[in-house]
């Protein structure tokens, strides 16, 4: 496979961007060769620099939820440029989209529109702090909720990628009030909250974690977590940047069924645009500027573009529920299919799905938290991933992260996917 304008492309990056690349994972160390630059995306598929096509399993690491340069999506961006990218003003848009997410969503009331994923988990917990006038908070091992100082304590992801358990530059202050847990850990949270009684404002977690690799909660941890929080007179934080819209029209909360007191959503919302929100009740989120003493602002926060964009991929969504169904069809399609061909080679390994989500790790361990997940073979991980790019598959470049269906790969594109993956595998244990 030619890649010559990416190699090219990627040389000139790493004199003027740090690593090459915008964010570290897309930067291909964990799975060895140089990052791909794309060029275009229609449907399921990626077209580089070089004019190669991929079929597409990480869909913008989840927002395309409906493929790439969908036609309703484009026309609602192109009408909004027509009336300028950005006002700096209240505008229309970003009402909709707050009385559609409110509609899509029950445990929201009230919305604040921001501009990312780190964005709203940041804005989250200082709701969080000043709602409740308490400091800590507690996150789960392996969970990412974006890269702000108090969430970069085993943050999973694109930490874990690289190798880098915690990162410089965030201060002992600021970590000391971050507590930690492990993921399906019930016995252990309770453990903490009483050591640190009456210092808590918040439990925040994602629902269906999606950055150690898709993992699940087991039965009862979500609602251990909603008891805990209502025993304790904590916040139960869902982190759905991820989730939000996409296991479900209400989310991860929805279809598992518990409730969080807030929730933060991201990716889908923007329909591809840089887009995030955090909403909740009313008694909780009107303690936000100007409403309450709670601040937070931002320049281009509900910026009409991306509000047209994510409302076009909600509206849709909303009005056909059945697409959920489909999408879940064809994750269990391409599951099904690589379990069967790991099962007849005789290899170790594990799947984790739940809707449009999904991760085969190499581990002959359940994944249930960081320390499974850990004990995968990353350099088993690596040749898969660069024998399915060679069959114009495009995965996520790590282990730890979550691979995204779209409603736009077709039932042939399923049996390419199938190919493609025996086709590897056959030769990555035959070469070992």
């Amino acid at each position: 496979m030619n890649i010559e304008q990416s190699k090219s492309l990627f040389a000139q990056a790493k004199e003027v961007i740090p690593g090459g690349v915008n964010s570290p994972v897309r930067a291909f160390k964990s799975v060895g060769g140089d990052p791909i630059f794309m060029s275009y995306a229609k449907g399921a598929h990626l077209y580089d620099e070089d004019g190669n096509s991929y079929i597409d399993l990480i869909n913008s690491w989840g927002p395309m939820i409906l493929g790439h340069a969908h036609e309703e999506v484009e026309r609602a961006i192109f009408d909004a440029v027509k009336s300028s990218p950005s006002f700096g003003t209240p505008g229309r848009r970003e009402v909709e989209m707050a009385h559609l997410i409110t509609e899509m969503v029950p445990s929201v009331e009230m919305v604040r529109m921001v501009n990312s994923g780190t964005e709203a988990t940041m804005s989250a917990i200082r709701l969080a702090r000043g709602f409740t006038g308490k400091d800590k908070f507690i996150k789960f091992e392996g969970c990412y909720h974006g890269h702000g100082d108090s969430f970069l304590v085993s943050a999973g992801s694109g930490a874990a990628t690289l190798g880098i358990p915690d990162s410089p530059g965030v201060t002992r202050g600021t970590s000391k009030d971050t507590l930690l847990v492990p993921y399906n850990d019930l016995e252990q949270l309770e453990k903490v909250i009483n050591a640190n009684e009456g210092q808590i404002c918040a439990i925040i977690v994602e629902p269906v974690v999606g950055n150690m690799g898709c993992v699940l909660p087991e039965p009862g941890f979500l609602e251990g977590l909603r008891k805990s929080c209502d025993k304790h007179h904590l916040l139960l934080i869902f982190d759905e940047v991820m989730t939000g819209f996409r296991l479900s029209r209400g989310g991860a909360q929805e279809l598992l069924g518990v409730k969080p007191d807030l929730t933060t959503f991201g990716k889908i919302i923007g329909g591809g645009m840089p887009v995030g929100a955090y909403g909740g009740s009313k008694e909780i989120m009107n303690h936000i500027a100007p409403a309450g003493p709670i601040y937070q602002a931002g320049t281009l926060s509900g910026n009409p573009v991306a509000m047209a964009a994510g409302l076009a991929v909600l509206n849709k969504l909303n009005d056909d529920p059945a697409i959920y169904h489909a999408l879940e069809r064809t994750t269990q399609a391409i599951t099904k299919g690589i379990a069967a061909i790991l099962d007849q080679m005789g290899k170790k390994y594990h799947i984790n799905s739940i809707g449009s989500m999904y991760s085969l790790f190499f581990t002959d361990q359940k994944v249930i938290d960081f320390e499974t997940a850990k004990t995968c073979d990353t350099t088993l991980f690596g040749a898969y991933f660069r024998g399915m790019l060679n069959c114009g598959v495009y995965l996520a470049p790590s282990q730890f992260e979550s691979l995204f269906i779209s409603s736009a790969i077709s039932a042939s594109q399923v049996v390419s996917i199938i190919e493609s993956t025996e086709e590897v595998l056959h030769d990555m244990y035959l070469q070992n």
